[in-house]
């Protein structure tokens, strides 16, 4: 059978969602096409020819660039059986229903592709349509080494910017699935509800050869976090640092595991390790207690410390606009990040963004947000919410308008965050205190990828 996948937006990342399932269809001998929407163009030819399309939905800006996609896509072929895999695949169940989707996986979704492949092909005409169905599995799987031919090269994607000003391409990889944890505005937990799984050492090693092999020269693991399973995440990193001693990586891991896990610190930084992501979230213990994040205010500054006595950049991102945000707690917010000297790890957009709550969010466990809510939006999909203070989403707006300015201009990290300042302290009716910073983008202080990313 003909069959494309779809990518709309991975983050700036060669989409794995696409190369993973490739490797299963493509071993079954299925004839398979990848496009990666966010670095080519509609083939419209494969399209026109696919008995299946199938559209891979890992995040919230993925799924809306689907949703638009859907109806010109089945113009141009009414025959075909479409499909969506992913995180938000089966969270917006109902919104891909109204859009003429038929299949929907989440969770371990490779083996369920196959199985919709040989069914399409072996049971029913492509002229005609299987039942709806969606499913959820969290089987363990036994993977296989992602097929990453016929997507755009690695060059075309984010690269590592390095204090030097020096680029390195970069690659991306996933050694595990899912999280033990259950944050409660985190899109994981509906999914797979503390439920992680591993992909085999072996497989992740084959994969990095792969990219090591077309130029990736720094690699990041997208694993939700990499210390969920530190016995699996430990003796990857060493080995693939006996085989690339000058292959760096990034990874993303909780505050709460880094505490935990401090003595490892030293291990990642050791095997290559430039800097971790960790989703801080809030500087404000009260929201969070209300997002589930089993972390402190305190416990970050310990983190800094810690990731500053190994040489390890720490890259918090936030959500910094919730239902309980104030003016006091943004500035404060900002005046921290400046103290200890993060202005330049934190990308502009991650000061502009506004808490989603989607379809079977765990924050629609607290009575507050149910009250708070509106009527679920298909098109946004999200749960609306305006906050208390009018001013403060107004706030929101006026920071994210101010990211897009700065990329546009070309302004640097540190200069992003004092426009944003200025705004933050003129919509606190405080004066605005704004430097005059220069128009052009100065070098990097902290290595970082050169795409900023979104939910």
């Amino acid at each position: 059978m003909k069959i494309v996948l779809i990518s709309t937006y991975e983050m700036g990342r060669q989409p794995f969602g696409l190369a993973s399932p490739a490797a299963w269809l493509r071993n079954r001998g299925h004839d398979v096409t990848c496009l990666d929407l966010s670095r080519e163009p509609l083939n419209e030819q494969a399209l026109r020819e696919a008995g299946l399309i199938a559209f891979y939905a890992p995040m919230h800006t993925a799924t809306r660039l689907i949703l638009e996609l859907l109806e010109p896509l089945q113009r141009l072929n009414p025959t075909a059986h479409f499909c969506a895999y992913g995180l938000y695949a089966t969270l917006t169940a109902e919104s891909f229903q109204r859009h003429g989707v038929k299949s929907l996986f989440g969770g371990e979704f490779e083996q369920a592709l196959v199985d919709l492949a040989e069914s399409l092909s072996g049971l029913w005409a492509v002229s005609q349509s299987p039942p709806f169905d969606s499913n959820i599995s969290l089987a363990r799987l036994r993977f296989q080494t992602p097929d990453r031919r016929g997507m755009p090269p690695l060059r075309s994607y984010a690269h590592l910017v390095l204090p030097d000003g020096k680029h390195r391409v970069a690659g991306y990889t996933e050694a595990s699935r899912g999280c033990k944890h259950v944050c409660r505005h985190c899109p994981i937990v509906p999914v797979y509800n503390g439920v992680f799984r591993i992909v085999d050492r072996e497989v992740v090693l084959a994969d990095i050869r792969q990219q090591v092999a077309s130029g990736a020269q720094h690699i990041t693991f997208g694993d939700p976090d990499f210390f969920n399973g530190v016995g699996h995440a430990i003796p990857l990193v060493e080995a693939l640092h006996r085989e690339f001693p000058q292959l760096t990586y990034d990874v993303t891991i909780k505050v709460e595991h880094l505490l935990k896990n401090g003595e490892l610190l030293r291990t990642l930084r050791a095997t290559g390790c430039l800097f971790i992501v960790s989703a801080v979230e809030s500087l404000d213990d009260t929201t969070l207690l209300k997002l589930g994040k089993n972390h402190t205010r305190g416990d970050f500054f310990r983190v800094i410390e810690q990731c500053r006595r190994v040489d390890i950049t720490l890259q918090p991102t936030f959500v910094p606009f919730t239902p309980w945000t104030s003016f006091e707690q943004y500035l404060d917010l900002l005046e921290q990040l400046r103290h200890a000297d993060l202005t330049e790890a934190v990308a502009p957009i991650q000061l502009g963004i506004r808490l989603l709550i989607p379809p079977s969010s765990k924050l629609l466990e607290l009575e507050e947000i149910r009250k708070l809510v509106g009527p679920f939006d298909a098109q946004a999909l999200v749960y609306p919410w305006k906050h208390a203070n009018p001013a403060v989403d107004a706030l929101a707006e006026q920071v994210q308008e101010i990211v897009v300015i700065c990329e546009k201009l070309k302004r640097d990290r540190a200069a992003a965050f004092e426009r944003i300042c200025g705004a933050a302290r003129l919509a606190a009716g405080r004066s605005a205190e704004e430097r005059v910073l220069p128009l052009l983008a100065s070098r990097a202080t902290v290595p970082y990828l050169n795409e900023p990313w979104y939910c």
